[in-house]
């Protein structure tokens, strides 16, 4: 993989890396903070000792072996293994950079992860970076800290992919081998890619993963301005396509329709959570529904 590294940082992108972490840090203060810990506590609860029942104590707790064996009832207690691993594996292929709006993909994927890197650290856990294209681009392991988390941004800001393409199986393939403890891991990319089902299924049986797709709402949709250049950003094709033509609209939102039911469906099968983020929108509350749609799942299951 590409090792890479940007010998002189232009003064627009150290500004650019300032203003991601104001922003994002005063979202984790004020916003996300409780939240992110109350959705990662940890990656796990581990068994510390029993006791004796107690009225009020949950019943599902009862460690009935110890109940039979003294006649009297016991419960275990847990506690919570403490230090959560997070990975933010982006797509930096050629479609990330693309933006009808304000900000491009890749932008609004860097603030996103600003929110989340923060949003760990303060929770004393470690961030990892991974970045892909048609092949894993850059890795950088799991660590804590401010000044590991403003690299992070940095790199998602200034690298530039070998590749065009998209292929998430590499990324997806190289995490399973490299992560030895559990880790939540966060896919973003607009997923217009190959199958990677196998590859998503290996990994999600050891780790959490939440996939985060980041679109443009002139990817589903043209603005009928009659013909116009398009050029593939992944493959290079270029062609010509009339988009005040009906049958060009149709065809371009059957397109998005049938890779959004596709993707929507292997997701669900694996149980993996999806988060919908418009590039001409606001990314905080798609990830505050995230937030708490998983707290309240993991309420009503209780203590395991």
């Amino acid at each position: 993989m590409s090792q890479r590294k940007n010998t002189s940082i232009p003064p627009e992108i150290l500004a650019s890396v300032r203003r991601i972490e104001i922003k994002t840090r005063r979202l984790v203060e004020e916003v996300f903070s409780g939240e992110y810990h109350s959705v990662f506590k940890g990656t796990g609860m581990e068994f510390r000792e029993v006791r004796e029942y107690v009225p009020g104590d949950d019943v599902r707790t009862i460690d009935w072996n110890v109940t039979a064996r003294t006649g009297e009832p016991f419960v275990k207690l847990f506690e919570e293994e403490r230090e959560l691993t997070v990975m933010l594996v982006v797509d930096m292929s050629r479609s990330g950079w693309f933006g009808s709006g304000e900000r491009t993909k890749v932008e609004v994927a860097a603030e996103l992860c600003g929110v989340l890197a923060f949003s760990a650290i303060a929770n004393k856990d470690k961030v990892g970076l991974l970045l892909f294209s048609d092949r894993v681009e850059k890795f950088i392991p799991p660590a804590k800290g401010k000044s590991h988390v403003l690299r992070c941004i940095r790199e998602l800001l200034t690298y530039e992919p070998t590749g065009r393409g998209t292929d998430l199986n590499e990324p997806l393939r190289l995490l399973g081998s490299v992560l030895k403890r559990k880790a939540t891991v966060f896919l973003v990319s607009d997923f217009w890619a190959g199958d990677f089902s196998t590859s998503l299924s290996v990994l999600g049986r050891r780790h959490d993963v939440v996939a985060v797709r980041i679109r443009d709402p002139r990817e589903i949709a043209l603005p009928a301005v009659g013909l116009v250049r398009w050029v593939d950003a992944e493959t290079g094709q270029v062609a010509l396509i009339d988009t005040s033509s009906g049958s060009t609209t149709r065809r371009l939102a059957s397109r998005a329709s049938s890779h959004d039911r596709a993707l929507d469906k292997l997701l669900a099968s694996r149980g993996v959570d999806l988060v919908e983020v418009d590039v001409t929108a606001s990314y905080v509350e798609p990830l505050r529904k995230f937030f708490l749609a998983r707290e309240g799942r993991r309420a009503r299951r209780g203590p395991r």
